[in-house]
């Protein structure tokens, strides 16, 4: 049986743990799992009147540009009778507190008269740790590192890795007929990898290539209003894998992409040169 310490000094003996405890985890810690590079998100839940609520019935913001962030985005996403307006960074945690007031520019007009009614903020892994498995005890969620660059995105994944890790350890007893070992684990971990791996690398490329300067992001933008990267945006989104694109589709996204980048850039030489 394990052991495991809680707050109260109280011991308790179980067959495994996982640590399911976010971002700044103590059974990481516990288990010697190493740190990983954050990225900071700083957002402020709003209420606005009545009337600019309706404007996001049906409607979630994202703002890209230096002004919001240097290498990521902020956004504005509606939350029942409030709005929650914010922004990440990862290279620039020491001006969190000026890029959210330049995003709250953005959004100005939609959240005039808004009454500040809470403000949070919370760290986000940019990458897995590089332990995830010792023994009998597993991570899972942000404890583990499973948030996607690009979108920020962790909820799902945490609930998933939560739920794989205790299959695994249910299947791994032949339903505590036996004691499980390392190996069992280390299934759960395989298969996540098998599942998401793709997921995770594809995210990584696009926020590298897209969140990297303002002609990059001002591209996306232009490449979001084709109705086939909308459809496979959505695809991948909605069910958390890597759309599988037709040739013919991959090379037309791509060449808008260079030719609209190239454009921006030979714009942009133009205008400074007058």
């Amino acid at each position: 049986m394990g052991r495991l310490a809680v707050q109260d000094r109280k011991t308790l003996e179980v067959d495994a743990v996982i640590g399911a405890d976010g971002a700044n985890s103590c059974v990481a810690k516990s288990i010697g799992a190493g740190d990983y590079d954050y990225a900071i998100a700083f957002q402020e839940r709003i209420r606005i009147p009545d009337d600019k609520m309706v404007y996001y019935e049906n409607l979630a913001e994202r703002y890209v540009g230096d002004d919001v962030s240097p290498d990521f985005y902020g956004w504005v996403f509606p939350k029942c009778d409030h709005v929650a307006v914010g922004t990440g960074t990862v290279t620039h945690k020491g001006d969190i507190k000026k890029l959210q007031l330049a995003t709250r520019n953005r959004a100005k007009d939609k959240i005039l008269e808004g009454k500040i009614i809470r403000v949070e903020a919370h760290p986000i892994p940019e990458h897995l740790r590089p332990r995830r498995l010792l023994d009998r005890v597993a991570l899972v969620g942000e404890a583990a590192g499973y948030v996607t660059k690009c979108s920020g995105e962790g909820i799902y994944f945490a609930a998933k890795s939560g739920r794989m890790c205790a299959e695994a350890i249910v299947e791994g007893s032949e339903n505590w007929k036996r004691m499980v070992d390392e190996s069992d684990l280390r299934n759960y971990l395989e298969k996540w990898d098998k599942t998401y791996w793709p997921t995770y690398k594809v995210l990584d490329v696009l926020q590298k290539v897209f969140y990297r300067s303002n002609p990059a992001r001002e591209a996306f933008v232009e490449m979001c209003a084709d109705e086939y990267v909308q459809k496979m945006t959505f695809d991948s989104y909605l069910y958390k894998r890597v759309g599988t694109w037709e040739s013919s589709g991959r090379f037309e996204v791509g060449f808008q992409y260079h030719w609209k980048l190239d454009g921006m850039h030979l714009e942009r030489r133009n205008r400074f040169s007058v």
